[in-house]
């Protein structure tokens, strides 16, 4: 059984309407910087700093399965259920990519990490970032 690589995983679980929305507006996003370039580096900054979903799932669950545990000590033994559940969820998502608060993250902007990088060095090209890399000839 073969698994879907980390920069493909999410993406090929996400609909493609979705993928393409992203897509969408991060080349909006950099064709509208390649007019104003003083502003690359603000936004470059900016992108070193977005959390990607990735980051995000894993808060999410860090957070949920500490509560389960809090409230399974604190209230009733049933809550250890929910850091069951979350870190099921979590192994899911590290397998295949999807886990339930996927397609709502992706409907409302979280990008992978490769999509995000992406965005980056398109702006580091329009900047000149790679203007004096040569291109090693045989």
């Amino acid at each position: 059984m073969a698994f879907p690589s980390t920069k493909d995983r999410v993406p090929a679980n996400t609909a493609e309407s979705i993928n393409q929305r992203l897509e969408r507006e991060m080349l909006a996003r950099v064709q509208s910087y390649a007019a104003r370039r003083d502003q690359i580096a603000a936004r470059i900054g900016e992108l070193e700093s977005e959390w990607d979903i990735e980051r995000v799932i894993e808060a999410n669950a860090s957070v949920l399965a500490f509560i389960g545990i809090a409230l399974g000590f604190f209230a009733h033994p049933y809550w250890l259920g929910l850091p069951a559940l979350v870190t099921m969820f979590l192994f899911q998502h590290a397998v295949q990519g999807w886990c339930p608060p996927v397609p709502i993250l992706r409907r409302l902007g979280f990008r992978t990490v490769y999509e995000i990088e992406r965005e980056r060095q398109a702006l580091k090209a329009i900047r000149g970032d790679f203007a004096a890399v040569e291109l090693a000839t045989n």
